[in-house]
């Protein structure tokens, strides 16, 4: 196995779960997506290189994550732990195929790089952006296994 990129990645504490309220279990409420709700989904992706959350690293932040329910559209920014890592693209495609499985497919989903957070922040983003691309790389059949195990809940 090969060196860790980011050896000793400073560790965030997961912050409280959302409270429930009474309309939450009440069917005929509308429910809106917010950005809790994805923050939620996505704070549990495991990080490709170390036994911890994408929220336990800080990569993901509800501060972070824009909805706009009224246009379907969700955009999600993503802060790799170091500038030069090389698994943003692999976490970038766990965050966008996590989203793209769990919410209805009327959502636009865009998932880049929070700007100035890494050194091919440009490329990794358009990569990112390309449906093609995207769809190419989950029918890589390792690269779906990799992206699986990211997205498997970890024994707590």
């Amino acid at each position: 196995m090969s060196a860790l990129e980011n050896a000793a990645p400073r560790i965030y504490a997961k912050s409280a779960d959302r409270e429930r309220t009474m309309n939450d279990l009440d069917g005929n409420v509308a429910d809106l997506v917010d950005a809790r709700e994805i923050f939620d989904l996505i704070r549990d992706i495991n990080d490709p290189e170390h036994p911890l959350t994408l929220e336990q690293l800080n990569v993901v932040q509800e501060e972070l994550i824009n909805v706009e329910d009224e246009r379907n559209y969700i955009d999600v920014r993503f802060t790799p732990t170091i500038p030069h890592c090389s698994m943003a693209t692999l976490i970038g495609l766990a965050i966008r195929v996590k989203l793209l499985r769990s919410l209805p497919p009327r959502f636009k989903v865009t998932v880049r790089i929070t700007p100035g957070a890494h050194a091919s922040e440009t490329a990794i983003n358009k990569q990112l952006a390309d449906k093609e691309r995207v769809a190419a790389a989950l029918e890589n059949s390792n690269l779906l296994q990799v992206v699986n195990q990211c997205l498997t809940p970890r024994e707590e």
